[in-house]
């Protein structure tokens, strides 16, 4: 910017003097023409950009959680969730370029409930201080990071305060947390619970079927990778389990299986959200043990096609089938046998 723009135009003269004058007058006037043109094309630009980011927000999957949980045929519940469809709240700042955060999570104890108790009071809060904020480059690589760094920090602090009980707790958990941001979903998992994405595609004869997408990859000691590893560290694997007892090879908790080589590094995995996408079903090993992913989708499916429905006061016809569908699919898991607590997350994804 210039700096004398705000100054009065000089006292007219006569002469030569006046002559400069109206040249210096019309070459201001050039240039305040070329601002102007300048300032337009960039308020154009802006204008441009602000309706992008309207038009994203728009876009963006609409989200919704349901939850279902079932002791099953144990003494204790010792399954924890959380559902944050939006988790704006507990960050200080979203990136940029990001319009909106959420956050689901199914955690499953074993040794007693406090270690998934733990982990669903803190590991999301965790993920709150330690996520990207500002224009930040290189998004995707940051987030991963974010995820690596806060269940290694949720682990510390529960083997921290597990340590100092008398007698120290011996307690475990697996973590499976779906965070969607924007229309990418970023999936963290530790042990054997899963989650599942349902997307319709159409066939060659035209009708649409369901595909079921795997988002995440179980961890047990039969796994070579995971049983080398324990090997490794100095364990053994007995029965499909870490020295005869433990079922998973990794974990948040577990502080007397942390030095025969069981870990709180979880696997990640990412997959971008689309419009065929249904919805993602997250759930403990009480689910798949009797139900394979494909029937637990499919069996979702089913519910949501179904012609009648009871109306509820509050809640779209859409919202009633969702609610429905995840209350069968825990009460079936139980009526097939599963002795095991049950706990499933169904998120819905509109547009």
């Amino acid at each position: 910017m210039d700096l004398f723009d705000d100054l009065p135009e000089p006292t007219q003269t006569s002469g030569p003097v006046s002559a400069a004058v109206t040249a210096q007058r019309q070459s201001k006037d050039k240039e305040e023409e070329e601002r102007s043109v300048k300032r337009k094309r960039e308020d154009a630009d802006s204008h441009a950009e602000e309706k992008e980011e309207e038009f994203k927000k728009v876009c963006l999957p609409v989200l919704k959680g349901y939850v279902a949980a079932r002791r099953g045929e144990r003494e204790e519940m010792q399954d924890a969730h959380v559902l944050l469809p939006d988790m704006s709240s507990c960050l200080s700042a979203l990136p940029g370029q990001v319009s909106r955060v959420s956050y689901f999570a199914v955690f499953d104890g074993h040794g007693g409930a406090r270690a998934s108790q733990f982990a669903a009071e803190h590991l999301h809060h965790n993920l709150a201080k330690k996520f990207p904020s500002g224009d930040s480059e290189n998004l995707d690589k940051l987030i991963k990071k974010c995820l690596l760094d806060t269940f290694r920090q949720t682990d510390e602090d529960f083997l921290k305060k597990a340590s100092s009980q008398k007698p120290a707790w011996k307690d475990g958990s697996t973590a499976t947390c779906v965070v969607v941001v924007d229309d990418m979903i970023y999936v963290a998992n530790l042990g054997d619970s899963r989650a599942v994405l349902c997307r319709m595609e159409a066939a060659a004869d035209g009708v649409r079927r369901s595909v079921t997408l795997a988002l995440s990859k179980e961890h047990n000691p039969t796994i070579y990778e995971e049983r080398m590893r324990i090997q490794r560290a100095g364990g053994t694997v007995r029965d499909g389990r870490v020295l005869g007892v433990l079922e998973v090879s990794r974990s948040i908790g577990d502080g007397q299986y942390k030095r025969c080589g069981v870990i709180s590094t979880p696997d990640l995995r990412r997959c971008q959200l689309t419009a065929n996408d249904r919805f993602i079903i997250l759930a403990c090993d009480g689910l798949f043990k009797v139900f394979s992913a494909d029937e637990a989708v499919k069996f979702v499916l089913n519910i949501l096609q179904e012609e009648s429905v009871e109306q509820k006061p509050g809640l779209t016809e859409e919202e009633v089938r969702f609610e429905a569908a995840c209350q069968q699919l825990a009460s079936e898991a139980v009526r097939r046998g599963c002795a095991d607590n049950v706990t499933v997350i169904l998120v819905s994804v509109g547009s």
